[in-house]
C-alpha cells in the first residue's frame, strides 16, 4: 500500500508546519531561516557537496494497529499487521516529503524513521520521520523519478562521499514483515530436552520473515530503477504483541550513478591538536 504524493500538497500538515515552513521560504522581500539537526561538519560538507540545507522537515502519523490471530503452532506472516506497519511508516515519510517539497527542496539527508508509543491505548504508536531538507546550488532537478524529493538516511559525510564518487541518492527504501514464529510441539520439546540440536521451526521463520522484509526494500529500489542500495540494515521489533510475534524492518538508501568513472577521494590521516599534550 503506497500513499499517494502530490507535488505542492499540504493537505496533511498542521496549519503550525504550514507556517514553520513559510518562514523557512526564501523570495525576493523575505530571507529564509534554515533549521537543520546536521552537526557542523556534516552541514560544511553537504555545502562543499553543492547543496544547501533549507529546513528541518519532520512527517507524522499516529496509527490504530489491528491485530490478527494467528494459529499458535503455524509460522506464518500476518499481513494485516505488516500492511498496517508500512502504511503508517509510508504516511510519515510522505507527510516529510511535502514538506521538504514546499520549502523547495531537492532531497532529504539523515532521515530518521521512528516509532513511539502514546499511553492512550496500547495498540496506537506514532510513526515519525524526520530530516533536513537540502537544495542544489546548481540549479538541476535531483529528485527521484517518481517526481518525490530523494530522501536518504545518509550521514552528511557519507553524502559528500557518495557524490563526490559520482553517486547521487534516489530513495530511502523500506520493507517490513510482520511474522508469528509457531510454537513447538510437546512431543518435540521433549526430544530435544539435554541435547545441542538447531531448531529447525525457529529458523526458517525467523529465516523466512527477514528475507520477506529484505525482497520487498529491494523491491522498492527496483522499481525506481536503482543501481543498488547502501547502508541496508535490518532490525527486529515485538511492538508489545507478545514473544511470538516479530517485524523485521528492513531500510538503506538507493542509489544511481551520475557518471560512468568512480573516483573515490583519497582518506588522509589527520591528528586532532585538542588533545594533544
Amino acid at each position: 500500500m503506497t500513499t499517494p504524493y502530490r507535488a505542492g500538497s499540504q493537505e496533511g500538515l498542521p496549519v503550525h508546519a504550514r507556517n514553520r515552513l513559510a518562514a523557512m521560504r526564501q523570495d525576493a522581500t523575505h530571507k529564509g531561516l534554515f533549521t537543520s539537526d546536521l552537526s557542523v561538519n556534516e552541514f560544511l560538507l553537504v555545502k562543499e557537496a553543492g547543496f544547501d540545507p533549507v529546513g528541518l522537515v519532520v512527517g507524522s502519523s499516529i496509527y490504530h494497529i489491528g491485530w490478527q490471530r494467528p494459529a499458535l503452532n503455524q509460522s506464518m506472516e500476518l499481513e494485516t499487521l505488516t500492511q498496517a506497519m508500512y502504511h503508517a511508516r509510508e504516511l510519515a515519510m510522505t507527510r516529510m516529503e511535502e514538506e521538504a517539497d514546499s520549502i523547495g527542496a531537492d532531497g532529504i539527508v539523515g532521515v530518521r524513521l521512528e516509532v513511539g508509543r502514546q499511553e492512550w491505548g496500547e495498540h496506537l504508536a506514532e510513526f515519525i520521520a524526520i530530516g533536513t531538507a537540502i537544495k542544489s546550488r546548481d540549479g538541476q532537478s535531483h529528485r527521484a523519478p517518481n517526481g518525490r524529493p530523494f530522501t536518504s538516511d545518509l550521514s552528511g559525510q557519507d553524502f559528500w562521499t557518495l557524490t563526490k564518487a559520482g553517486y547521487r541518492p534516489v530513495s530511502f527504501v523500506m520493507g517490513n514483515c510482520v511474522y508469528h514464529v509457531g510454537y513447538q510441539g510437546v512431543k518435540q520439546w521433549f526430544s530435544q530436552i539435554g541435547q545441542n540440536v538447531e531448531m529447525p521451526t525457529y529458523t526458517q521463520a525467523i529465516y523466512d520473515a527477514r528475507e520477506l522484509a529484505l525482497a520487498r526494500m529491494q523491491a522498492e529500489a527496483e522499481q525506481l530503477q536503482a543501481d543498488g542500495i547502501v547502508g541496508a540494515q535490518i532490525t527486529e521489533r515485538s511492538h508489545g504483541w507478545g514473544s511470538h510475534v516479530i517485524e523485521y524492518f528492513a531500510v538503506g538508501t538507493s542509489v544511481v550513478a551520475t557518471r560512468p568513472d568512480h573516483t573515490i577521494p583519497t582518506p588522509q590521516l589527520i591528528l586532532p591538536l585538542s588533545d594533544a599534550k
